[in-house]
């Protein structure tokens, strides 16, 4: 059997990267956990913690430099999106039609807020067909325990990607103080992200810096070697 579907389907994963992503996971979803005992959530029978915190986990941790992993969605999509879950539970009878109806307005409102958050849809579903307890909370289940739980995971992974060098809330890298000329700029990225039919998890900035590093890397390739053709 071929390994080639077990290979790492992100762009410069590193082993060392899943490493210490699995030990910051684990680590920020405890101490997650911990900090939420102070709050009064067991007597409601509301849980210490939410379900989309571990898909928040996987973002935060895995793909820190994402656009969808920074603080303003984790902390934004998932609250506004359990907000709008709870509204429309509140207002639309059938379950079926209030589970698509909850998970799609989130994803308008977590777009038109700029906090796009894929566990967000999570949230908005958990608040339509959760429990008891979630319905008997109301609105206040999309501050205790989601926004808390965001607010304490967002700041637990950022003191643990400073201990692990990693840049969280991510900071894209800075150009070559010298960059060498290039044939691009942001617009014309953005151009070209516009003719294409998907949405990438990039910002415009990463991929501004990724493609002025390829181009000094092909130029210096080229330098070596005069006989490398030109494509």
């Amino acid at each position: 059997m071929s390994f080639r579907f077990f290979r790492p389907i992100l762009a410069g994963a590193r082993p060392l990267d899943r490493i210490v992503a699995c030990i910051g996971a684990t680590i920020c979803i405890a101490l997650t956990m911990f900090v939420s005992i102070g709050l009064p959530l067991t007597a409601s029978d509301l849980p210490l913690i939410v379900a989309p915190m571990g898909a928040s986990a996987v973002l935060i941790f895995a793909v820190p430099s994402s656009p969808l992993a920074q603080p303003w969605p984790v902390v934004g999509g998932n609250m506004i999106s359990a907000l709008l879950g709870i509204a429309v539970f509140r207002h639309v009878g059938d379950p079926m039609i209030a589970a698509g109806l909850a998970v799609g307005l989130a994803i308008l409102a977590m777009s038109l807020c700029r906090c796009l958050h894929p566990p967000g849809g999570a949230a908005a579903l958990t608040a339509v067909i959760g429990s008891d307890s979630v319905h008997a909370a109301g609105y206040a289940f999309a501050f205790a325990p989601v926004a808390l739980n965001s607010i304490a995971l967002v700041a637990l992974a950022m003191v643990f990607h400073r201990v692990s060098t990693h840049s969280y809330p991510h900071q894209p890298a800075p150009l070559p103080v010298a960059p060498v000329p290039t044939g691009f700029h942001l617009d014309d990225i953005d151009r070209a992200l516009a003719d294409l039919p998907d949405s990438f998890d990039i910002s415009r900035e990463d991929l501004d810096v990724l493609l002025s590093r390829a181009e000094a890397h092909a130029q210096a390739r080229r330098a070596q070697d005069p006989g490398f053709p030109i494509i």
